[in-house]
């Protein structure tokens, strides 16, 4: 075992003054509308500019916003582009980096615009009825690809009546005849699919270059008259829903040409500069319940794939290519850290930084994005820089040199606060003796003696992984006098396939005795009393926080949030239900009822005695609301405490909005503090 201090830096808020005293105070809900975050940073060719979007909460409409800002990489000196009542997103600079194309979103959608730079005008390019997205300049600048959706024919199975004008009926009936009938954050999914569209850089109407009822998106041009593209043209893509391949459309022709054929998902496809070879991620699909992407290189015309991380062991996403063609960057999982990796042509890698994140505001995730550009011999990197006590800032990277962040979005809201310091451990599970990484976070004026409270926040996914960044969540806790331990138990992704196989068929399993061994750690440490823990999770820590109840009685109170409970319901209905049955379960539930109902948290609800609140988005469809509610239903039944908290207009990402991350956050403070004996009841949560 091992203990590491990670930072911790007291701050404070733009709108709100310190204690009156001079003393710093803690996070607090008002805090969270003040934060900013920086993502998406684009260099322009030369690497001597940038341009990201600098994200915040509006506190009027209660929703983040973006706006466009340039940075000189040398100077550090940034001024506005893009700003506006609306929100910006996306830039992509032209291949000269006189232009600026992004997307503009508002009340009637989104918009495609372009932005010159040298002057400052700026036009809508074309007149679009569904909202564009994944920009793609050719490389000649003369046009633009883009992904849209593109309306089908609405199943029918009779003709209505005709409404007499004026009279108010009842809202017609709606009829389906696909598998996925709706999907999380878009609702009841209309009739068609996403196709690729090109349109001229100086205005006019887009052409659509893709047909087919399953679709195409991720355009990337392999020259000015041939686009990559990927889509699933399998025989029945719902039940197979993350195959997919890149094909070559030749924009004159109109040929479709398949360039990966192989049973798995290939995506990301990413041209060098040179034109000679194609970048993409993908693996063989071998229907796990975890499938670790590699990067793959291949000539342009698909011939002689070759991986590029047989031998690195860690997820990879958005490859990059240098700008001299001879390797490809990549973000990496990489022990809850996210970093930048280089890999030369042979496969061999260089880790550039570990320290990318901060674009999740709610809890730990990781998180980020970067962006490569350059001239002669030396590439330079533009990447969001995450720490434990801020949100994600631009830095820049230059070889042989150290990272220089180049702003400090949030000085104003958070300099004079005092933040809860970070500190990672790593605790051997009673199971089997692995080393499970961790993270502690401590409240302001805390003390080793044994008596503080704990919150134990688990991971959803489960496949996904937490690391030191930023998290207001973990803040709020705190700063409500918590000690907070996250944990990246068994299952968790960056620390080797073999580590996330371990929970395979076998979710919740051993998880379990991984995130007691870190409270038990907490506790002999005297980190915690042992009569004040508590424990909550969201999605699948929502599961493993139902599963825990069930599985002992030591917390004194949990929340389960957004949970699986039934997986034989879940697999029926959620919007990855064939994934559920086809990768996670492997078989129907009429197939192996066993297994489900084993693997099923209800199947241990008749041994819960923790007070138990339940909470769920109304429009949530991964783990759809009725999950939380045969939760609810059962600790009712079992005379258990427990109480339903369900968000109006809520998807599965149910702290979304700045005053739904403090609702959720409210809440469970409220229900731990109800059942912590040792509480003051005269205090408030954030006193």
């Amino acid at each position: 075992m091992f203990c590491r201090l990670i930072a911790g830096i007291g701050a404070a808020l733009c709108l709100n003054v310190a204690h009156a005293d001079g003393h710093a105070r803690p996070f607090t809900a008002d805090d969270v509308f003040a934060l900013e975050w920086a993502s998406d940073p684009r260099l322009d060719p030369s690497g001597r500019r940038l341009v990201y979007v600098r994200n915040g909460y509006d506190r009027r409409i209660d929703r983040a916003r973006g706006s466009l800002w340039m940075l000189d990489t040398g100077e550090g000196a940034q001024r506005p582009v893009v700003t506006g009542p609306g929100s910006y997103y996306s830039p992509r600079w032209s291949p000269r980096g006189a232009r600026l194309a992004y997307l503009a979103a508002g009340e009637n959608g989104g918009e495609l615009r372009i932005r010159y730079l040298l002057d400052g005008a700026d036009f809508k390019v074309a007149e679009t009825f569904e909202s564009p997205g994944e920009l793609a300049w050719s490389p000649d600048g003369k046009h633009i690809a883009f992904s849209m959706f593109v309306a089908g024919q609405t199943p029918s199975l009779a003709e209505g009546s005709a409404k007499p004008k004026g009279a108010t009926w009842a809202e017609p009936v709606r009829v389906f005849d696909d598998l996925v009938y709706r999907f999380d954050g878009q609702g009841w999914l209309r009739k068609g699919a996403r196709h690729v569209f090109v349109v001229s850089a100086e205005g006019g109407t887009p052409r659509q270059v893709t047909q087919g009822d399953n679709g195409f998106f991720e355009p990337a041009w392999l020259d000015s008259q041939t686009l990559l593209v990927v889509g699933n043209r399998a025989e029945n893509p719902e039940l197979d829903p993350i195959e997919s391949d890149i094909y070559r459309v030749d924009l004159e022709k109109g040929d479709t040409t398949p360039l990966t054929t192989r049973d798995g998902p290939d995506s990301s496809p990413t041209v060098s500069p040179d034109g000679q070879h194609i970048a993409y991620t993908g693996f063989d699909d071998k229907r796990l319940s975890y499938q670790q992407t590699d990067l793959y290189v291949m000539h342009a015309d698909g011939s002689e794939p070759f991986n590029l991380t047989a031998d690195f062991d860690h997820p990879v996403s958005a490859p990059a290519w240098s700008h001299d063609s001879a390797s490809v960057i990549v973000l990496a999982h990489i022990a809850g850290d996210g970093a930048l990796v280089k890999f030369d042509i042979e496969g061999n890698p260089e880790i550039l930084t570990r320290d990318v994140g901060g674009t999740s505001m709610g809890r730990p995730y990781a998180s980020g994005g970067f962006s490569v550009a350059g001239r002669g011999e030396v590439s330079r990197y533009a990447y969001t820089r995450g720490r434990p006590d801020r949100p994600a800032d631009i830095a820049v990277l230059d070889p042989g040199s150290a990272p220089r962040t180049r702003t400090a979005l949030n000085e104003d809201a958070l300099a004079h606060i005092d933040l809860a310091p970070i500190e990672e451990i790593e605790v051997p599970s009673s199971h089997d003796q692995r080393p499970i990484e961790a993270w502690v976070a401590t409240p302001p004026g805390f003390k080793k003696d044994g008596s503080a409270p704990l919150i134990l926040e688990i991971h959803g996914g489960p496949f996904a992984m937490y690391g030191p960044n930023f998290a207001a969540e973990i803040q709020r806790y705190a700063g409500a006098g918590y000690v907070v331990v996250y944990v990246n138990p068994r299952g968790s992704t960056g620390y080797g396939e073999a580590f996330a196989h371990l929970i395979d068929l076998n979710y919740p399993g051993e998880d379990y005795d991984d995130l007691i061994s870190v409270v038990d750690h907490l506790v002999k440490q005297k980190y915690v009393a042992e009569d004040r823990l508590f424990v909550t999770g969201g999605s699948g820590g929502g599961v493993l926080t139902a599963w825990i109840v069930g599985k002992t009685d030591r917390f004194a109170a949990a929340a389960s949030i957004k949970p699986v409970i039934n997986w034989a319901t879940m697999a029926l209905t959620g919007d990855i239900a064939a994934f559920v049955g086809r990768h996670w379960l492997r078989k129907q539930p009429w197939e192996d009822p066993e297994l489900y109902w084993r693997l099923s948290p209800i199947s241990l609800v008749g041994n819960v005695t923790t007070p138990t609140l339940v909470m769920v988005g109304e429009e949530d469809y991964r783990t759809p609301t009725w999950e939380a509610e045969q939760f609810y239903g059962a600790l009712k039944l079992q005379k258990v405490p427990t109480t339903l908290v369900r968000v109006p207009g809520a998807s599965h990402s149910i702290a979304s909005r700045s005053s739904q991350l403090n609702a959720k956050v409210d809440n469970i403070l409220g229900w731990f503090k109800r059942y912590d004996a040792a509480a003051s009841p005269s205090s408030s949560p954030d006193e």
